[in-house]
Parts: structure tokens; sequence; C-alpha cells
């Protein structure tokens, strides 16, 4: 079994600028610059003939090269139960399609639909009960949170190893984003 996810990687700038946000909640495992990513697919733990399906099924995907930008920030449960904040990517239809795409092509691939919304971002540290208000006084803080647009030209398939100090990722495989291929 591997863990598999499709993600975009940051380019170093937009990486570096996020650095001053991870800061300020004690009870956070704040994520390092090689996790920093926004996850288009959250596949999940597969055996080896489907994780070489979805990669035949992803390789179909193109599209033009992305343009995106991050822009304050959220996150993910409530209350004592908030397991995550992250900088919240500014939605684009070119996203979203290419989001939609690799959802598809994981459904070609045999995996279950995805239930949730798709709610692009940036993890910038997992939580384990927090208090509320420290991560309230955190998000206001973080509304500030602003990077200018960057280029992607390039979507990945990567997968999740579990350790002693979290989850490390490594690139599989590498898919451009230049036009040549069924956006699905």
């Amino acid at each position: 079994m591997i863990r598999l996810f499709a993600a975009l990687d940051l380019p170093d700038a937009a990486a570096e600028a996020l650095a001053p946000f991870q800061c300020g909640l004690a009870e956070a495992a704040w994520r390092p610059r090689e996790a920093l990513h926004i996850t288009l697919k959250f596949a999940g733990d597969l055996r080896e003939d489907l994780a070489d399906d979805l990669d035949a099924e992803l390789s179909r995907i193109g599209g033009a090269p992305l343009e995106l930008s991050l822009a304050g920030a959220g996150a993910f449960g409530e209350g004592r139960d908030i397991h995550a904040v992250w900088a919240r990517v500014t939605p684009t239809p070119a996203l979203s399609k290419l989001a939609r795409a690799c959802e598809i092509a994981a459904r070609r691939a045999g995996l279950k639909a995805d239930a949730r919304a798709y709610t692009p971002h940036v993890t910038l540290a997992y939580l384990t009960r927090p208090e509320p208000e420290t991560v309230a006084r955190w998000l206001a803080f973080a509304e500030d949170l602003r990077v200018p647009g960057f280029r992607v030209d390039r979507f990945g398939l990567y997968s999740s190893w579990r350790g002693p100090d979290g989850s490390r990722y490594r690139l599989e495989r590498s898919y451009p984003l230049d036009r040549r291929a069924d956006p699905a």
C-alpha cells in the first residue's frame, strides 16, 4: 500500500512569504517548507495496481499553467476539535477545473468520490485540542496574510510517509500543465 495525493508545489518565494505566519500557536506542529503544497485530490492508501491506474489517469490531465495567490487563513474543525490551520488559496476557475479533473481521474482509476467540497488551501500547522480563543486570535492575525500572484506550471502525485516527527512527502510523478492533454 502507498498513501498518495495529487498537489501543486509552492514556489520558494510563496513558501517563504508564509513563514511569518507560522507562529503564535503553542499547540501547533508547524509544517516545514517541503510539506507546503496545495492538495488537489487526496487518494489515501492504495494498492500498487490502483496507484498505477491513478498515475495513468492523472497523466491525461492537461490545461494551461495556473496563476494563483494566497489571502487570509482558515481552520478545519471547531472548538477544541480544530485540527489544522491554513492559508487560503484564492479560488480561480482554472484551479477548480484542475481539482475537478483530478477527482474525475481518481474515479476513473477506481477510487471513491470525495464527498467533501474542495477548499483550496496550504496547511500551515496541525493542532491537537487547542484553546479555541488562541486559534481565533491567530486567525485574526493571519487575515493579513497575502502572497501575491505566482505561476504553477505542473502538478504532482506525491506519496506520504508517516514518521515520528510527522508526515514526509515525496514527489512520485510530475505532470506538466501545458495544454497538451485532455483537461477531463
